[in-house]
């Protein structure tokens, strides 16, 4: 997590360095997330965290009232009441190395993708909510709790014909827009964030790999390796 740190020019939180690397993230795991702190002095406000992967709305009783809000579109985030607050204030980036996608098929045919850049990690944009647990008392560490969700946005033609969806991807130069909680010009920032997307999205690679991803429980680095890609029709 050092090195993450280092790449995304952040302090790394106690938390987040416990991380085991994951090559199968599921819903609700925790994950790195890179965001900004109010309440640090210049030079030490962004940060890398560990976050619950969904996120869970300040308002909230408990956190598995539902289906975990993982992604969030980008088109209509800031319109939603449970997405609004964080797209205009809590906004965070979630560091990848890549992310599956399943391109469907005829019946429940499915063939898995791992869609991943040059070799360094991906920057989804996203973001972020503290929940405070009701459960646990005030002065226990874990009262408050970090979610985070990624933005989607329509993928760019070379990934199209896999899924309708892909994250949404900053490159360096938006990092610092989008991660200043100072700037609430959310219209503004959705708009260069769908920039972003269109030209980050343009250098990923695409590769098939095997049906085991679609397995949670099974979590290791052979995952990534290349499979022969089951014979769907391009209309699939």
């Amino acid at each position: 997590m050092d090195d993450l740190a280092a790449e995304f020019d952040a302090i790394a939180s106690g938390a987040v360095l416990e991380l085991m690397a994951s090559y199968n993230v599921a819903p609700t795991d925790r994950v790195p997330v890179v965001l900004e702190r109010t309440d640090e002095p210049p030079g030490r406000a962004r940060q890398l965290h560990a976050a619950r992967w969904g996120l869970i709305p300040s308002w909230a009783k408990e956190p598995g009232g539902g289906p975990p809000m993982i992604n969030a579109r980008i088109e209509t985030a800031a319109q939603k009441p449970a997405f609004r607050g964080p797209v205009a204030r809590r906004r965070c980036v979630l560091p990848a190395r890549g992310y599956y996608e399943w391109r469907r098929g005829p019946g429940r045919a499915k063939q898995p993708y791992f869609i991943h850049g040059d070799g360094g990690p991906l920057a989804m944009a996203g973001v972020f909510e503290w929940w405070r647990d009701p459960s646990v008392p005030d002065d226990h560490p874990d009262r408050w709790v970090l979610s985070a969700s990624v933005l989607t946005t329509t993928p760019v033609p070379g990934l199209a014909h896999i899924h309708d969806r892909m994250p949404v991807l900053l490159t360096a130069a938006e990092l610092p827009d989008w991660l200043d909680r100072r700037n609430e010009e959310a219209d503004a920032l959705l708009d260069l964030a769908r920039s972003a997307a269109a030209r980050a999205g343009a250098e990923l690679t695409a590769r098939p790999v095997g049906p085991e991803v679609g397995n949670v429980r099974n979590n290791h680095a052979g995952l990534l390796a290349e499979a022969v890609p089951a014979q769907l029709p391009l209309g699939g």
